[in-house]
């Protein structure tokens, strides 16, 4: 990469993996020093003291919150970079009226994502999770299995970007009817059939959430729309716990209108609610979904580069704002 124009401090506020190794390598060899807060998220205000402290050109940060005031808390802040897609945890306006860069990875995990949307789907149709439980519970009864067959499903995807684009494909090729819905949907998807939100949920037997979380998307999918749904349907969030009201899952699974919920994401995580653990049909992961042993080293070293890349004074490669007046891609959807 380009020398930097001058060095500076970049603030990593949280990450989760076991060490800083790899933003480390790629920041101090731009010349820079890193500094490293807590591996758990820390509260808002614990990372706007240590923004106030340390006055770092360059924020990376997981799942920790940069608020406007962290944002505000350092003259030379250049850049606040994602590890990863989703931007809920940014502060973006305020990060464009100071001038700021805010960039993500937005196609790092594309297969991963679309992988665990599928893998769900299958564990459903085949019943892979209830029949582990009740195996190692001591029970073998066959005769209890009530399976699907996939090729015959109709599988909806809301929001039809890399990933949701990527997930069509894999349940194409089983055979599943493929509806998507998004505010942009794309002309060039070939056997996907573009509809409206309420259409999709009317028609799928499995619902795949594959949306950013917004003001305008939380609670995407509540009672309303649990009600719309297949009697004995199947929803997956990979995206954002947030897209979802969990007390309206839990009284759909319990009435049995909704036969499985698939999550990998949660709004109140870690706290999983009592009343989804007791459901036999939920299907809990603890987002995972993103991850793998290539994703995450590609995630961290792309991150930490354009950090180093508006350190040196050139564009960033994946804005998500216009603090130039410059075109800012399409926010994706984790």
């Amino acid at each position: 990469m380009t020398p930097p124009s001058r060095p500076g401090t970049v603030l990593l506020t949280d990450y989760a993996w076991p060490d800083d190794s790899v933003e480390r390598s790629v920041i101090e060899r731009a010349g820079h020093t890193l500094v490293t807060g807590p591996a758990e998220p820390a509260s808002a205000a614990a990372i706007e003291d240590l923004v106030a402290e340390h006055r770092p050109a360059g924020i990376l940060t997981c799942w920790a919150p940069v608020t406007a005031t962290a944002i505000g808390a350092s003259p030379e802040l250049r850049i606040v970079a994602r590890l990863g897609v989703g931007l809920d945890n940014i502060a973006v306006d305020a990060a464009t009226e100071r001038g700021v860069w805010v960039t993500n990875v937005p196609d790092y995990c594309v297969e991963e994502v679309s992988d665990h949307a599928v893998g769900m789907v299958l564990a459903w149709t085949r019943g892979l999770a209830v029949f582990d439980r009740e195996v190692r519970a001591g029970r073998w009864d066959p005769a209890r299995a009530r399976l699907r067959r996939l090729s015959t499903l109709t599988c909806g995807i809301v929001g039809f970007g890399r990933i949701g684009r990527a997930t069509a494909a894999k349940l194409g090729a089983f055979g599943c009817r493929i509806l998507a819905h998004d505010p942009h949907p794309p002309a060039d998807a070939p056997g996907v059939e573009a509809v409206g939100l309420e259409e999709l949920l009317r028609r799928s037997d499995a619902v795949i959430l594959h949306a950013p979380l917004t003001p305008a998307t939380h609670h995407l999918v509540g009672a309303g729309e649990l009600a719309l749904m297949k009697p004995g349907g199947l929803l997956v969030n990979v995206s954002r716990g947030g897209l979802v009201d969990t007390d309206a899952v839990v009284k759909a699974l319990d009435s049995g209108h909704l036969d499985g919920a698939a999550l990998d994401v949660l709004e109140t995580e870690p706290h999983v609610p009592a009343a989804l653990l007791d459901q036999p049909g939920a299907l809990l992961t603890p987002h995972v979904a993103f991850s793998s042993d290539a994703s995450v080293t590609e995630l961290r070293r792309r991150a930490a580069e354009e950090v180093v890349r508006v350190l040196a004074d050139e564009a960033p490669v994946h804005a998500r704002n216009n603090p130039r007046g410059l075109p800012a891609g399409p926010e994706e959807t984790r």
